[in-house]
């Protein structure tokens, strides 16, 4: 898999008849290694062992509603009340981070109502806070520690 700009961690990959399979921290199984997969876990890594977020409150693939159709995301951080803090849209190395893609997880966002975006592909990653009383966002310049984020 390609190299990310993200820290590497201790993956156990394995190979199924016709797949690579990653162990999934948080589903507690393999999954087959997709390059979004592979972003995706390198994101879930970070989150824990270099921004502190509990494992125990990220929350993969999750489903939600939205506009009548069921829509899923690729990972939401919780507050310790379970109330989304932190949502995360993974996309593989060769798609860019484009206006689009900040738009399909804003408008996730609106029926989500977390405070922090993060869109990553894993070279590039923009993370945001969003002040849903003003309508208005602030780019960070990195993703802040869970213990800053829930004060």
């Amino acid at each position: 898999m390609q190299e990310l700009n993200l820290p590497p961690f201790d993956c156990k990959v394995t190979q199924s008849s016709e797949n690579l399979l990653i162990w999934d921290v948080l589903r507690r199984r393999n999954v087959v290694l997709t390059p979004e997969e592979w972003v995706r876990q390198h994101v879930v890594h970070y989150l824990i062992n270099h921004r502190g977020y509990p494992k125990g409150l990220l929350s993969l693939e999750r489903g939600h509603r939205y506009n009548q159709r069921q829509k899923r995301t690729d990972l939401i951080a919780l507050n310790a009340a379970g109330q989304p803090l932190l949502l995360v849209e993974c996309k593989r190395p060769t798609v860019p981070i484009t206006a689009a893609v900040a738009m399909q997880a804003a408008t996730y966002n609106q029926t989500i109502g977390a405070p922090l975006l993060l869109l990553t592909n894993g070279l590039q990653h923009f993370c945001w806070r969003v002040h849903f009383e003003t309508r208005s966002n602030e780019q960070l310049s990195e993703v802040p520690w869970y213990s800053s984020s829930i004060e």
